[in-house]
């Protein structure tokens, strides 16, 4: 069974604008990416853990925040490698800067036996929807359709 990970678009307008919030992974992987690396935050699902509970969870871990609102399913997204995201929709007004991020460790550089800690995301930002279609990973891309017609529809 493929993995399944939770996690929330969080949107807000402004002067009639759509922006979403993305988180850029931390470590030294993602450090020099920039384009196709952000992500909605989001988290593998524990076993029987609810799905919403887990998005909300995620969210908490990688922003710092408790994000609250009325949530709305936009979908599962298969990913280039097999897992498969859920996501939900929430509106909310957040402080990019002032989010922060759980740490985790890791051996850095590789083989060196010196363990290093990362934060989880190293940033947060809002963007028009044109500009997370650059900036969001390949396989979360589709949730950007599905929000504008979500919001078209509500």
């Amino acid at each position: 069974m493929a993995k399944r990970s939770a996690g929330l678009l969080i949107y807000r307008r402004i002067d009639g604008d759509i922006r979403v919030l993305l988180v850029h992974p931390g470590g030294p992987f993602w450090a020099r990416k920039d384009e196709g690396a952000w992500s909605i935050p989001k988290g593998l699902i524990d076993e029987d853990e609810d799905e919403l509970a887990a998005a909300q969870r995620e969210a908490g871990e990688e922003l710092g925040i408790t994000v609250d609102g009325s949530f709305a399913r936009l979908g599962d997204y298969k990913q280039p490698g097999g897992k498969i995201v859920i996501a939900w929709s929430v509106e909310a007004d957040l402080d990019a800067t002032a989010t922060r991020s759980n740490t985790f460790i890791m051996e850095w550089p590789p083989k060196s036996g010196s363990m290093k800690e990362f934060p989880e995301v190293d940033r947060t930002g809002w963007f028009s929807l044109p500009e997370a279609e650059v900036k969001m990973l390949v396989g979360q891309r589709p949730m950007l359709a599905d929000l504008a017609a979500q919001l078209e529809s509500g």
